[in-house]
């Protein structure tokens, strides 16, 4: 994965209703510095803050003009809307697990689990969801996201099937393809960042920071014959409608939606589907 900007360019800060004491923590656990209470948009030393406010964690780019703030969000918004309006095993994520063909309860790897959105469909579906976030950036953010979720009566018991593991999935998937056990994957979910030609992919604002801190997963290749090791199930990959395949095996199936795509790399048969 490489960042577009260096780290000297992200700060700790939090506004007057955030968290003082959970900002100094993580700004230590970073390694970068912590600003105290600050107005982002006059901010001129950093890039990026990552602020502490009265929702909790967010990702804020500074400067006059910057859009407003990136955060892991799972009671309200898009995420909320989903879990109270969503379609289902007839969505496209959940059709690509396979869903709708087994009603085994599965255990899926979100390798690059991002801000945990399509990891909380899955769990609302009532997938069993280990989540790696490698970045330490988004890893705080999303671990912010389930923490508050966890506090909310109607997302808690989707929170209490979602664990976020810190470390590198890729090494995480290649000891697990070594010793199986009970933590081994039904189904591995990879969707990496890739550099995006395109300018109309980044139109949202919202991905447009998200990709300054996160950058590209140059390694996807090597998720991918990670997963295949380690999956008991299949592999399904989420792509740009018409990006090229991950280097490696082609995909035997996909599923395709206005935006995106999931490539299906099938190792046997789901338990209890049908032939």
């Amino acid at each position: 994965m490489s960042p577009e900007f260096p780290v000297s360019e992200l700060a700790v800060a939090c506004s007057p209703l955030g968290d003082a004491s959970q900002a100094r923590e993580l700004a230590t656990q970073l390694a970068i510095p912590f600003l105290g209470a600050v107005k982002p948009k006059r901010v001129t030393d950093f890039s990026v803050l990552l602020l502490f406010d009265e929702q909790g964690l967010c990702l804020q780019v500074t400067g006059k003009g910057a859009p407003g703030p990136v955060r892991a969000e799972f009671v309200s918004g898009k995420a909320g809307y989903r879990r109270e309006h969503g379609g289902g095993t007839g969505q496209l994520v959940a059709k690509a697990i396979g869903l709708q063909k087994t009603r085994a309860s599965l255990h899926v790897v979100d390798a690059t689990a991002g801000l945990g959105q399509d990891a909380f469909v899955l769990a609302g579906l009532g997938c069993r969801v280990t989540l790696f976030e490698r970045n330490p950036v988004i890893h705080a953010l999303l671990a912010d996201g389930l923490a508050r979720a966890a506090l909310n009566a109607d997302c808690a018991p989707i929170i209490a099937r979602m664990t976020l593991r810190a470390g590198s999935s890729t090494a995480w998937l290649e000891s697990l393809g070594e010793s199986g056990g009970e933590d081994a994957a039904d189904i591995v979910y990879l969707d990496p960042m890739f550099p995006h030609r395109d300018k109309s992919a980044l139109v949202k604002k919202e991905m447009q920071v998200f990709r300054t801190v996160v950058g590209d997963d140059d390694d996807a290749s090597e998720l991918l014959a990670a997963g295949l090791k380690a999956a008991t199930y299949r592999v399904v990959v989420k792509r740009p409608r018409k990006a090229p395949s991950i280097e490696g095996p082609e995909p035997a199936t996909r599923i395709e939606g206005k935006s995106s795509r999931y490539d299906i790399y099938p190792l046997k048969a789901l338990p209890g589907s049908h032939p």
